[in-house]
């Protein structure tokens, strides 16, 4: 074992992960989603970004586009998402799209480079390549793209929607990063989600992928599903590394939550794995993939020790965001579309869900903010701190006694216990200053995280969050 790997390996404690698998956030952002409020909308927004403008006018941004799309419905799935055949309704959603896009670039201006780029869904793929070479001319005309390949330009992809040649045509229009949906390769599993999709035609389009050039394919896959064991997922995985071999694996936990997504209804739930089996699931699939080379990155997340996302860990610039994991955290993100999340500054803010409200509110001009949270200096303090531990897998609490001006112990006074008690069992260790996840710990960073969380302990809880493991 090298030296990256031993830094970065997981241990399996049944016993520990069983006692401290409990609800708890994903940590995309702290505070979490569910605490923005309707109090704030684009007046605040608009607040927002002219201090940004006037305190980091350099500072980069990140674009995220929301495409809402998809033609047919995954039973797993809990996107916000219209599942439609009429692909007539693309047009008119790009319409208000490309609205937005003019309304704020005009406000962020072209001055500031975009280093990001992401579109997401949904199913991006559902416009067709006319309707994508619209979007990006917009983008391009009203924001600062880079025009090299230095910015980092993603793209989901569903490979059931891209015909030979379409990944070419991304390429041709700017994206260099590629993430294709697969989540399994068992037939029956594929059935039982409604989620029919081969290996070959997989094995196309990271082909071709390869062959336009993308410089990084991530993989998206799914355990928990009906009908997956230890032994069928352990399958998938050896096909995937060995046919497949991407850079990224994004490897989710399914939470079962059909009394908020309807989609999951149609899942029987009797034919899901036990939660031993996902435990053997995860545990296989851990050491299966860090003894295929890849590492631990952190929240699901796998990678080769050459991508980009393991050497932003190794080199402590990591970051979280929306999106998840991305090495460009010091940027401004802009979301675009309806749901998507603004981070400008010391703010969030959410567009509009709904179709019909969003095609209102932009099309008369406006922003389509609906809500959003201006963070406490307590709530950018903690911020801080999660950020380091799910990103960094330490903590140099020094480092924040200095940038905030404050005595770490005395102000995580009532923090400390649990710290403590975690560091008797074995989740974290104490080497000076810093406080660091041990490989028991790392599978459980977000209950390490939620230590930190004052609205976890304090402020009624929303929604429904799924089990840390």
């Amino acid at each position: 074992m090298n030296a990256e790997h031993k830094r970065q390996r997981v241990i399996f404690d049944r016993p520990l992960i069983e006692r401290y698998n409990q609800a708890g956030p994903r940590y995309t952002s702290y505070p979490t989603a569910p605490h923005l409020h309707e109090g704030f909308g684009p007046e605040e927004f608009r607040r927002e970004v002219a201090r940004s403008h006037t305190e980091k006018p350099q500072r980069p941004l990140s674009l995220y586009v929301h495409i809402p799309f998809c033609d047919t419905v995954c039973y797993y799935c809990a996107c916000n998402k219209v599942v439609t055949p009429d692909r007539s309704r693309a047009e008119r959603y790009l319409q208000s799209l490309l609205r937005e896009v003019a309304l704020l670039g005009n406000l962020f201006g072209r001055e500031r480079p975009v280093l990001q780029l992401h579109l997401g869904g949904g199913t991006p793929t559902y416009l067709d390549p006319d309707q994508l070479g619209r979007l990006q001319a917009a983008l391009r005309d009203h924001f600062l793209l880079m025009e090299d390949d230095s910015g980092e330009y993603g793209i989901e992809i569903d490979p059931r929607e891209m015909p030979n040649g379409a990944v070419q045509k991304l390429r041709q229009l700017g994206f260099n990063r590629i993430s294709l949906g697969v989540q399994d390769l068992d037939e029956t599993v594929q059935k039982a989600v409604n989620r029919i999709q081969p290996l070959e035609l997989s094995q196309r389009v990271v082909e071709e992928a390869r062959a336009a050039g993308f410089p990084s394919i991530n993989l998206d896959m799914i355990y928990g599903l009906p009908f997956q064991s230890a032994q069928s997922f352990h399958k998938t995985l050896e096909t995937v590394v060995r046919e497949l071999d991407p850079d990224r694996l994004a490897i989710f936990n399914y939470a079962h939550l059909p009394q908020y997504f309807m989609p999951q209804r149609r899942i029987n739930a009797e034919q899901l794995p036990s939660p031993a089996e996902k435990l053997r699931i995860l545990e296989t699939t851990i050491q299966f993939l860090t003894d295929a080379g890849y590492l631990y990155i952190g929240m699901d997340h796998f990678a080769k020790p050459d991508d980009e996302l393991a050497v932003a860990q190794r080199q402590g610039v990591l970051h979280r965001n929306f999106q998840g994991y991305t090495t460009h955290g010091n940027c401004d993100l802009v979301g675009l579309g309806s749901s998507s999340i603004s981070q400008i500054g010391h703010i969030y803010a959410q567009n509009i869900k709904e179709m019909e409200p969003y095609y209102q509110r932009v099309d008369a001009g406006e922003l389509a903010i609906f809500r959003g949270l201006e963070l406490t200096a307590d709530d950018i303090i903690r911020r801080e701190v999660i950020m380091h531990l799910i990103c960094d897998f330490q903590l140099d609490r020094a480092a924040i006694e200095a940038q905030f001006g404050l005595t770490f112990a005395v102000y995580f006074q009532a923090e400390m216990v649990a710290i403590e008690r975690m560091v008797g069992e074995g989740l974290l260790e104490e080497e000076g200053t810093l406080l660091r996840v041990s490989p028991a710990g790392r599978l459980l960073i977000r209950n390490i995280c939620m230590v930190f969380d004052w609205y976890f302990t304090h402020a009624e809880q929303k929604k429904v969050f799924s089990r840390t493991i």
